[in-house]
């Protein structure tokens, strides 16, 4: 196998709103990098500014080009336009350069995202001589020389709607479109400037070029001495699982630097950057000179329906339970950012993140200053188990257990039913009732039920003894991130390690009981 052709992996989820805001329609960037052997997410940034984030950009690839590392920078905008627009313009010399020249002297940018793009837009219909086409979509009502709505049939022999590279895509939109949804125009509009910065700063010139327009249709060539590839790429070519309370744009750019990264593994990002086989000799030539492509799997993004695959007798996957674990862990290791978290809560983080699959959690841990501390101290002195559901119980490894700790589980009690009437609550609550004679100094687990948080809170503020530590994982959409919401901020000395917001469960809740344990990984 080749060595891969970068060293680290950048994608960025482009915005063109026209004010400072985060989360959706803002900014996102992740970076991926390959350290000694294994890949780590070295930034995953949500960025309010377009000039914020080109600084955050340029201190980034600089820092690569000094250390010596080959870096891949993907941007999920237009590199160019449709063949014949700088033509059309009268621009002199290799048309991609003329367009981006052009754009990065007439668009004005501010430090809180207002900007001219509407105007520039104008102006360049205005002087391509085509009324209120080929840009259009503007809020409010239509203005001189740009309409809101499509109005131009893109019929030849005028401009073309599409480049090559959109034509060959689904789901892809045209860079002329300016507002409303997937208005790639503008992110184009905006982005382009940034770019033509960056290829130029001095400090990233020498090192830098621009795929296809600078290195044609080929693969890049791994030189010494750290160099940065800028290239275009559709975030939707990869799909993506968006967890609640997601943004899907954070969700793309975690996978897609990811993935970028793991191609590069396997040797199948370098004839990315041929293109289409399929492509004639013309279409490369409009392709290196002014559209540009899209850098992806074609596959991924292809509009053509493919056959109906048969089905095969046997699937190629990992089997050995503990090759399984090493890797499962290995990757746990190379997305999560423990950065934020204290030492000693690692191994209980890489534990959860393990129970469900997504490292993405670890962002709303929250915990006390020595929780994982006093859990640890209060199982190797014999301290009970207080668990909510069995579920978290059937979950909690026994054999690991220092001192052979006793595990309660209450909520099949055949006094609860009559003890939940009574006080007009859930069975889950009134059977927290019943750990009063063993909650001093006990490890309280909560993995289903968030009224058997409230209780227990409402116990303990009322005089009930005090657990050593509370492990809230409560899970629902109902009382849920109120009740762990309630436990963070607690007045009564609890030491506790909870999931912010809805997301919880059982799973959670006993595989922080098995890291306090001492589970190998």
């Amino acid at each position: 196998m080749t060595a891969p052709l970068f060293d680290s992996y950048v994608v960025v989820d482009w915005s063109a709103a026209s004010r400072p805001c985060l989360r959706e329609n803002s900014i996102w960037l992740c970076m991926v990098r390959r350290e000694h052997g294994r890949l780590q997410r070295v930034a995953l940034q949500n960025i309010a500014t377009r000039l914020e984030a080109r600084e955050r950009l340029l201190e980034l690839l600089t820092a690569d080009i000094s250390a010596g590392r080959s870096t891949f920078a993907g941007f999920d905008f237009a590199f160019g336009y449709p063949a014949g627009f700088a033509a059309r313009l009268g621009l002199e010399g290799p048309a991609w350069r003329a367009t981006w020249d052009l754009l990065s002297e007439q668009i004005q940018e501010e430090g809180g995202n207002k900007n001219n793009r509407f105007e520039i837009a104008a102006s360049l219909n205005r002087r391509m001589g085509s009324g209120a086409c080929h840009f259009w979509g503007c809020p409010g009502d239509s203005r001189e020389f740009l309409s809101a709505t499509k109005q131009c049939l893109y019929q030849a022999p005028d401009l073309p709607e599409r480049r090559i590279t959109e034509k060959s895509a689904s789901g892809t939109k045209s860079v002329w479109q300016l507002h409303y949804n997937g208005s790639v125009g503008s992110q184009t509009l905006m982005g382009i400037p940034v770019l033509r910065f960056l290829r130029d700063h001095q400090a990233m010139a020498p090192a830098t070029r621009v795929w296809p327009f600078e290195t044609g249709l080929r693969e890049p060539t791994r030189q010494g001495g750290g160099q940065v590839v800028l290239a275009e790429i559709y975030p939707s070519s990869v799909p993506v699982s968006v967890l609640d309370g997601q943004v899907k744009d954070e969700a793309q750019v975690r996978a897609l630097a990811q993935r970028f990264a793991e191609w590069d593994d396997d040797g199948t990002l370098a004839p990315l950057f041929l293109g289409d086989p399929a492509l004639s000799p013309e279409q490369r030539r409009l392709i290196e000179n002014e559209e540009g492509w899209i850098l992806a799997k074609r596959s991924a993004v292809t509009a053509a329906v493919a056959p109906v695959p048969t089905m095969p007798t046997r699937y190629d996957y990992l089997r050995d339970p503990e090759a399984i674990y090493r890797e499962s862990f290995a990757r746990i290791r190379a997305e999560a950012d423990l950065s934020p978290l204290p030492q000693a809560l690692h191994t209980l983080a890489l534990r959860l993140a393990h129970a469900v699959g997504d490292a993405g959690i670890l962002r709303d841990l929250v915990w006390s200053e020595g929780a994982v501390a006093a859990g640890s101290a209060a199982l190797a002195a014999g301290a009970p188990l207080l668990v909510d559901a069995a579920m978290v119980k059937a979950g909690i490894i026994a054999r690991r257990l220092p001192r052979r700790n006793k595990v309660l589980c209450l909520i099949g009690d055949k006094r609860v039913p009559a003890l939940a009437r009574r006080l007009r609550t859930t069975r889950s609550a009134a059977s927290v009732e019943l750990w009063r004679p063993h909650l001093a100094g006990a490890i309280v687990a909560i993995g289903n039920a968030p009224t058997a948080l409230f209780h227990l809170l409402e116990m303990i503020a009322a005089g009930a003894p005090k657990p050593a530590l509370v492990l809230g994982f409560p899970v629902g959409f109902v009382g849920a991130a109120e009740a762990k919401a309630a436990l963070a901020e607690n007045a009564l000395g609890l030491a506790f390690v909870a999931l912010a917001g809805r997301r919880g469960g059982s799973a959670l809740a006993a595989a922080a009981v098995n890291a306090l344990a001492g589970e190998e990984m």
